[in-house]
């Protein structure tokens, strides 16, 4: 007699591999609702934070330490999962993991006055993975003549193996007294913090 079903416990362990199943013995009907969890599916990026600079400022910061915040604004969407902290400029990971920092400027250029009538930018970031030497991993510049606009952008992919060991600044330098532009009701100099995945 033949049979058409057959318990569990009378299969070995070795008994049934991926090559034995065809893709259409698996359906979603056929998954019970306790047997995916976290633990066994990807999740996808679940941490997303952003940080600005809230006041403008003129000349170098090495790094950036005051007048930040986490995106407050309406409407905003981080963050997501777990939040960055940071101390004078010190950023901090919530869990170790592989992240995309992303560092954004703007600024003005200064109104001549020095007798210089461009202004250069450069926004660097910088890493450390034992919580004191830092390294400038990522930077960008930009010039504009006196009393005009810009913006620059650079990324890093940064893998965090330990949050009180590893963490990030930023570096603003400036040739003359150019004004790096901050605000606190919308993103002007900010960061964006990515966990992309596991370390």
């Amino acid at each position: 007699m033949s049979k058409t079903a057959i318990p569990t416990a009378g299969l070995a362990d070795a008994a049934v591999t991926t090559a034995k199943i065809t893709d259409a013995n698996i359906t979603t009907a056929k998954i019970a609702d306790d047997a995916v969890t976290t633990a066994k599916s990807t999740a996808g990026i679940t941490m997303v934070d952003q940080w600005r600079l809230t006041t403008d400022f003129t000349g170098i910061a090495n790094p950036i330490t005051s007048n930040l915040e986490q995106n407050d604004s309406s409407g905003n969407g981080v963050p997501l999962g777990s939040s960055m902290t940071q101390s004078s400029g010190v950023f901090t990971f919530p869990s170790t993991g592989i992240y995309m920092i992303i560092a954004n400027l703007q600024g003005r250029g200064n109104d001549g006055s020095s007798g210089v009538t461009d202004s250069e930018f450069r926004l660097t970031t910088k890493v450390t993975t034992d919580n004191s030497s830092y390294t400038e991993v990522a930077f960008n510049g930009t010039g504009m003549a006196s009393g005009h606009y810009c913006a620059t952008t650079s990324h890093y992919i940064f893998d965090v193996t330990d949050t009180t060991q590893c963490k990030c600044s930023f570096r603003v330098f400036v040739n003359v007294d150019a004004m790096t532009h901050g605000d606190s009701g919308k993103n002007e100099t900010h960061f964006t913090f990515i966990r992309l995945g596991d370390t």
